[in-house]
């Protein structure tokens, strides 16, 4: 058992936050043989996939190094009877990881992109991003085709105030109800009566084998994902050249690219997990990026929508920032209190 797992479940987050601000806790060296590389994972089956799959590829391009898992609980898997954005958002699932990494448990941690915030911790950096699956999220039901098919007040669920609000600017009449837990837990409930229809990522559907259960597509640009869905991303401390160098065959360029025009939008805008924000840049073929941007209200279903060109992703994302806020999102965001 780590040596925080006796701290009290409430405030285990704040005094961890403490830790990582601590300049002198990130000095501690790693414990570990240098033939073994440690990997910090959250718990979830997702998780586990998510984390083996970047093994593996080490494994691969590293024939010889040893490569362990170190599954760790986080406070977003531990309080599922609230809303992330209730309890603190994405950023929760990261930080008993960094604390692994910061006092040298850990060497790397695996993360799904889009969990993390727009601007690290002091101390971490992002050592690589893998090939994005596809970011498109998933409409999942038993019953219902589409959301257009469902009767009138049908209740839906996702733990996504960005889905929420692309959901509620669809259909008004629809009850959008908080969903948590692992990918098998959501399906479970809604295999038990509990949601007419649910909203998932299909990349997570398909790393676990249930591609089947996806009834259809919501595709950008029309209905756009998360900044960095799709994507797996792999973090180290700051300044650490082994782990730089052995992530460097997993690295991809081109997705890298393309989210740092979706994070640096979502940076613009504040950088909060919990934002409903949508974003999603593509590639065109003379290699330039376009960027569609969606700030949504999943109260009243209210989406500001802007989206531009450019070959430098970080400016892109700034001015499709500008873009949202010339047409209110400062005014939305300030809403949300």
């Amino acid at each position: 058992m780590p040596w925080w797992s006796s701290w009290p479940a409430e405030n285990r987050h704040l005094r961890i936050d403490a830790i990582l601000a601590d300049p002198n806790f990130r000095d501690v060296p790693p414990p570990m043989p240098p033939a073994v590389l440690r990997v910090a994972t959250r718990k979830s089956p997702l998780a586990l996939w998510q984390a083996e799959h970047v093994a593996e590829r080490l494994r691969e391009a590293h024939p010889g190094l040893v490569v362990e898992l170190l599954p760790l609980t986080t406070r977003g898997d531990e309080v599922l009877d609230r809303s992330l954005a209730a309890i603190g958002g994405k950023g929760l699932f990261l930080k008993e990881l960094e604390v692994a990494l910061a006092d040298g448990r850990a060497d790397l941690a695996v993360h799904s992109l889009k969990d993390v915030p727009a601007r690290l911790a002091a101390g971490f950096s992002l050592v690589a991003i893998l090939a994005r699956a596809d970011c498109a999220d998933a409409w999942v039901s038993n019953d219902f085709d589409s959301i257009d098919a469902l009767p009138v007040g049908a209740r839906v669920g996702t733990s996504s105030l960005r889905r929420a609000a692309q959901l509620r600017a669809r259909r008004a009449d629809l009850e959008i109800a908080d969903l948590r837990g692992n990918v098998g837990t959501r399906l479970a409930k809604l295999d038990r009566g509990e949601y007419a229809a649910i909203v998932l990522a299909v990349a997570g559907l398909q790393r676990l084998g249930w591609a089947e259960r996806i009834r259809a597509r919501l595709a950008p640009p029309a209905w756009l994902p998360a900044p960095g869905q799709a994507a797996i991303a792999v973090e180290a401390r700051a300044g650490d050249p082994r782990a730089a160098a052995l992530l460097a065959p997993l690295d991809d360029a081109g997705t890298r690219r393309a989210v740092a025009a979706e994070r640096a939008l979502n940076a613009e805008l504040g950088g909060d997990c919990t934002m409903p924000l949508g974003a999603w840049c593509e590639t065109r073929a003379d290699g330039t990026f376009h960027l569609h941007g969606l700030l949504g209200d999943a109260g009243d279903g209210r989406l500001l929508r802007a989206d531009a060109q450019g070959s430098d992703p970080a400016a892109l994302g700034r001015q499709v920032a500008r873009l949202l806020k010339g047409q209110g999102a400062d005014a939305l965001l300030r809403s949300r209190g």
